[in-house]
């Protein structure tokens, strides 16, 4: 549901939100945002390199839709707390007149965002539940900002993972896709592990701390996404492996207290953020 009201922030649970935002250098966190990172990581020590390598992967495909793609207006689902190089700042840099609409349910991606964006007419950020799609593409900043008649850029970024199958992830991606234009393209990544144990490990944690989470495999993420559309070369892959270019903007460092995990994606554990860009024919 869409609900414009300001719901109340919650800082005795941790938030998904916030523990990416401490990874890739931000400050809007919570003691217990930090705990839960520093008790996951021992664990899962790549996860601090995948979400970074995350972050970076939005320029580069935000960029690759601005300047190849020609895209003109992005529907950013999930969007996370405001850091550096942002949807809309990327896309405005070489695409001044697109137009951004951030969506997510978290009260402090909404109050940061809200600030970041005033006086901003191009780019809003909206209360809105993702999964509720008829209610969010109903919503009047969705139909002021976005034309379904023109190619759109829709992005679900690291939140594949929050989406179980009881929320019907191919019926969420799939239903603003049917209705974009030709031409549009979906931006997709999750994190992905082929080790049962591990897997499930990850689950009980995220679970335990009322976070939402479902693994999947490599397979099962082109299950979700392979119908009807072209993934953009050179296809869903680790991220790492998406057009890289050592010569983007960089991250904020990495809080002190997560730099011992920096480069544990390197070990060769079949763990990574893996997704990319789709193209509708």
């Amino acid at each position: 549901m869409t609900d414009d009201r300001e719901p109340m922030i919650r800082d005795d649970i941790p938030a998904s939100a916030r523990v990416y935002g401490w990874a890739l250098g931000g400050k809007d966190n919570y003691q217990v945002d930090r705990d839960f990172a520093l008790k996951t990581a021992p664990a899962f020590p790549e996860s601090i390199d995948i979400s970074r390598q995350n972050r970076l992967f939005l320029y580069r495909a935000v960029r690759y839709l601005a300047t190849e793609a020609g895209i003109r207006q992005f529907l950013d689902m999930g969007c996370g707390l405001p850091t550096n190089n942002n949807v809309h700042q990327v896309a405005q840099r070489f695409t001044p007149d697109a137009r951004v609409v951030y969506v997510d349910i978290d009260p402090i991606v909404l109050a940061y965002g809200r600030a970041l964006l005033a006086g901003d007419g191009s780019t809003v950020v909206i209360n809105a539940d993702f999964r509720d799609q008829g209610a969010l593409l109903a919503h009047p900043d969705v139909r002021r900002l976005i034309d379904f008649d023109e190619p759109l850029a829709v992005l679900f970024l690291s939140v594949g993972h929050h989406l179980t199958d009881a929320d019907d992830p191919r019926g969420i991606l799939h239903n603003v896709m049917d209705r974009a234009a030709p031409g549009s393209h979906l931006a997709f990544s999750q994190i992905v592990c082929s080790d049962p144990d591990r897997a499930a490990d990850l689950e009980a944690r995220m679970s335990a701390a009322g976070i939402p989470w479902q693994n999947r495999t490599r397979e099962q993420v082109h299950a979700l996404l392979e119908n009807g559309l072209e993934p953009v070369e050179p296809g869903l892959v680790n991220l790492l492996h998406w057009r890289p270019d050592p010569g983007q903007p960089p991250l904020p460092p990495v809080p002190d207290e997560l730099a011992q995990f920096v480069g544990a994606s390197r070990m060769g554990r079949d763990m990574c953020e893996y997704g990319g860009v789709l193209r509708k024919p």
